[in-house]
């Protein structure tokens, strides 16, 4: 279920925050929000989903933080920063314009706002209710219903590629 919620085990999905942003599972806890134990039964898949729409939030901004670490635009010094301010954030808009994992000017990127679209979706209904929704309109609104199951159930990736042919 975790892969379909979240695009991969959160397992592998948290020990790559660990390892590329330099962590510990109890800092990882701490920055996310969640007890250790808590974040133990989701790394070995004891519970499948993430209930707080904010520690998803901060999931993903985590995530937008590793690759911005990784592409050299954010020091490894200032991540560390960026992760107390995203500990301390209680999530936002699904368009929010701050700066953690924005881009320089403010705006937030197209990733972001992609995984936020997706965290609010996957907060309010399950990826099978999401596509059983999808499969009620697609007749009279299949336009809808493919947005529904591109982000509501689909890879980042695919939703991604989505935001941008419909951006143009």
């Amino acid at each position: 279920m975790q892969r379909v919620w979240y695009g991969e085990p959160l397992g592998t999905l948290f020990r790559r925050l660990i390892d590329d942003l330099g962590l510990n599972q109890a800092r990882l806890a701490a920055v996310l929000g969640l007890s250790a134990p808590m974040l133990s039964q989701l790394m070995s898949g004891q519970r499948a989903k993430i209930g707080n729409p904010s520690v998803v939030q901060r999931v993903q901004l985590l995530q937008e933080l590793a690759a911005q670490v990784a592409d050299g635009s954010v020091p490894a010094a200032e991540a560390t920063v960026r992760m107390d301010e995203i500990r301390a954030s209680r999530g936002g808009s699904v368009l929010s314009t701050g700066q953690t994992g924005s881009t320089s000017g403010g705006a937030p990127t197209v990733r972001r706002v992609v995984r936020e679209m997706q965290a609010l979706l996957r907060s309010v209904a399950s990826a099978q209710d999401i596509v059983a929704a999808a499969a009620l309109i697609a007749d009279d609104h299949p336009e809808l219903a493919e947005l529904l199951r591109v982000y509501g159930a689909g890879r980042t990736s695919e939703a991604i590629d989505h935001y941008a042919t419909h951006q143009g």
